[in-house]
């Protein structure tokens, strides 16, 4: 349809005599306009009947074609042009040779040939298989899902709601503002909200993800410093514990990364990063800090870390990613920060996961602000970077989730969600303090809103690894915590504020239940080399199988404890040869 449409708008164009210039095309047409006519002359008829083309210079006209386009759009297109040079408008031909692709480029193998494609032709049927497939999947709505750094919190209907209503979906990113006053309005008051929050003095929503936001605030840093002549600064400190895309993203921007070492403790080493950054200060364009840490604590010397930077002629970035540990507490201006991302698909309640959309915005202190991007669209500054992604306000659909998120809590709400992503983290250390060591705590003894289990000590007493305890989990009915991230051998758990007291307690018992089992392991009640954790997860096929060879029972694979008889989830999977299986991959698909 897309492409038969444009054909029909293509060939009444020539009709009408106007010269369209790409020889083949799918959904795009060039247009160039006769001496007679300027492009202002043909938006101005265009938008009396609300229609939006594109207009690159005065005697240029591009249009895309989608794929929701009915036969009275396509007739008011070809109205615009007929109306431009005084002409009757042409009527449809039906009868158009379509495709209008050489057929030497044209596909002739069949499209879509596995039953899955041809099966279901009711939409009983559809709900049915979209069923099917969602009871494979484990989400919030089965239990908690632990992973620490990566938070999978409670996104609210009512934040989502407002995603499906067209006013905000159906909007082209390259809309013009006088036609997008409400989402500018929202936007504008979203960055108000967002300032407030981080202390800083403005935002660019530009940045698609968390990694986007990192590259898009080394890159807005390095303007700076080539602002000031010092273009040789191109060294970025980096803390061990980092998340994997800050390396990634300071040699994506053009920096060389130079790593800082931690203590015991799981903090940055002071005494490492005054060496490096005083080694470096000549070349030092930043550092990249995580705070909370990604070891899940509040570094009490954070102040010092920024100020040691400052120092040498740095500034700093701050990673956001555990941005919900601070917000309403401190802020990253407080602390001296000069930049940080915000991951709105995890503080502030867009979905995380799965590929996106995602949205990591950039805040930044007011030396900064000269150099946040720029959009050909929506150019504020001579002196900002380039765009970062292709659409100005990047993935605007999904900023009404956030915005609600905020507003429905308001100061106090977020500061409490604050307040109890930290609690619920504490209270699970707490709890499995005696079964597990929890490997990093800050001075006092707390941990911020995440905390990491050491799991290595089961290896040589069990031969039970991280990866064991993770899949046993599934079994007790709850997602694997962060496995062997950022510390090999262990398992980073975040409850976040969304979970109720029971399910942490739940959560509880389900750790307590397994250490017991590798206690049985230690002990020689149970086999090392057939027990409950190297087999899991226990699917329902093998555990109603007329063969079972295992050295436990049936009832212990898959009802561990008393509560899961009344609720239990049931992977769909048993247990894969890991990495070998990631990289040896079997096509299960029909007809290939």
């Amino acid at each position: 349809n897309i492409h038969a449409s444009a054909c029909v708008i293509n060939n009444g164009l020539e009709k009408v005599g106007f010269k369209q210039e790409n020889n083949y095309f799918f959904d795009t047409l060039k247009i160039t306009l006769p001496d007679s006519i300027s492009s202002q002359q043909i938006k101005d008829i265009a938008e009396a009947k609300s229609i939006n083309f594109y207009y690159p210079d005065e005697k240029t006209v591009q249009i895309s074609i989608g794929e929701g386009i009915t036969k009275s759009e396509i007739e008011q297109i070809l109205f615009v042009f007929s109306e431009a040079v005084n002409k009757e408008m042409i009527k449809i031909d039906d009868s158009l040779e379509i495709p209008c692709i050489p057929k030497i480029y044209l596909r002739t193998t069949p499209v879509l040939k596995q039953t899955v494609f041809n099966r279901y032709h009711s939409e009983t049927a559809m709900m049915r298989y979209i069923k099917k497939l969602e009871r494979k999947d484990f989400s919030l709505t089965e239990g908690m899902i632990s992973l620490g750094s990566c938070t999978m919190k409670l996104n609210a209907a009512t934040e989502m709601i407002p995603v499906t209503w067209s006013e905000f979906g159906n909007i082209h990113p390259f809309a013009p503002e006088n036609q997008i006053k409400g989402y500018l309005t929202l936007i504008s008051d979203l960055e108000k909200n967002l300032k407030e929050i981080t202390g800083f003095d403005a935002v660019s929503f530009m940045p698609n993800s968390g990694a986007s936001g990192e590259y898009t605030g080394l890159m807005v840093i390095r303007k700076y410093h080539k602002s000031k002549n010092e273009n040789n600064r191109n060294i970025v400190l980096i803390p061990a514990s980092a998340h994997g895309t800050n390396p990634a993203s300071a040699v994506m921007a053009g920096m060389n990364v130079v790593v800082v070492n931690c203590d015991e403790k799981g903090n940055i080493d002071i005494n490492d990063l005054k060496i490096k950054a005083e080694e470096n200060k000549e070349s030092l364009c930043a550092i990249m800090v995580t705070y909370p840490s990604t070891h899940g604590v509040f570094e009490d010397k954070i102040i010092e870390v920024i100020d040691i930077i400052h120092k040498n002629g740095g500034q700093v970035y701050l990673d956001g990613a555990n941005m919900n540990a601070q917000v309403g507490l401190t802020n990253p201006a407080v602390i001296g920060a000069d930049v940080c991302h915000l991951n709105l698909h995890k503080t502030f309640a867009i979905p995380h996961g799965g590929g996106g959309p995602g949205v990591g915005p950039i805040a930044v202190a007011k030396h900064l602000v000269e150099f946040l991007p720029n959009h050909p669209f929506t150019s504020k500054s001579n002196n900002g970077i380039k765009a970062t992604s292709a659409a100005p306000y990047g993935s605007a659909s999904i900023l009404p989730i956030s915005y609600a998120y905020l507003k429905l809590l308001g100061s106090k709400g977020l500061t409490e969600a604050s307040k109890f992503a930290i609690l619920n983290a504490n209270y699970l250390a707490a709890k499995l303090n005696k079964y597990y060591i929890v490997l990093y705590k800050g001075t006092n003894g707390f941990v911020a809103h995440e905390m990491i289990l050491d799991c290595r000590q089961f290896k040589s007493s069990a031969n039970i690894t991280e990866a064991d305890i993770a899949k046993r989990l599934m079994d007790y009915g709850f997602h694997a915590p962060t496995l062997s991230f950022p510390v090999h051998g262990t398992l980073m758990v975040e409850p976040t504020e969304s979970e109720p007291l029971e399910e942490l307690d739940r959560f509880v018992e389900a750790m307590i239940s397994i250490y017991h089992e590798i206690k049985e392991i230690e002990e020689g009640k149970a086999d090392k080399e057939d027990n409950v954790l190297i087999n899991a997860p226990h699917t329902s096929e093998i555990v109603i199988s007329d063969t079972w060879n295992h050295s436990y029972t049936r009832e212990k694979a898959a009802f561990p404890i008393e509560t899961l008889k009344q609720n239990k989830f049931w992977p769909a999977v048993s247990r894969l040869q890991d990495a070998y299986g990631d990289r040896n991959l079997v096509c299960s698909c029909e007809g290939y």
